[in-house]
């Protein structure tokens, strides 16, 4: 079953979990996406990062790899970030998240990869 808003005939889906604070990890989790991204034909796989927990500090506005993540967003390549996990962090430091705006907020980071798994989706995560 064809994840939202990918083409039909996508063969592969796979949904990265990153909840790790490790910037090696993080790279780690990135650099999967482009070396599958290469592997495959356009439009063959379909990648959605799901980061929560310590993991949300990927998709930190701020975060080296942000550079990283706008090219793999260019290349179709999906971000969600937490709102569970960026409740907890501004109410621990009583400031905004800063948010790469390039992640889709969703309610809990473990609900899409439930249902990207229940979709048939490939899930890799720590």
């Amino acid at each position: 079953m064809p994840m939202p808003d990918e083409p039909a005939f996508t063969e592969y889906r796979l949904s990265l979990q990153i909840s790790d604070n490790s910037e090696a990890k993080q790279t780690l989790v990135l650099s999967v996406a482009a070396n599958v991204l290469k592997a495959c034909e356009l439009g063959e796989v379909a990648i959605e990062v799901v980061a929560f927990g310590p993991g949300l500090q990927q998709l930190n506005r701020d975060n080296p790899n942000a550079s990283k993540i706008q090219d793999l967003v260019k290349q179709g390549v999906r971000f969600d970030a937490c709102l569970n996990t960026i409740a907890t962090i501004e109410r621990e430091t009583g400031k905004p998240f800063p948010n790469n705006p390039n992640a889709h907020k969703v309610e809990a980071g473990i609900v899409p990869i439930i249902t990207l798994v229940e979709h048939g989706c490939t899930n890799v995560g720590p």
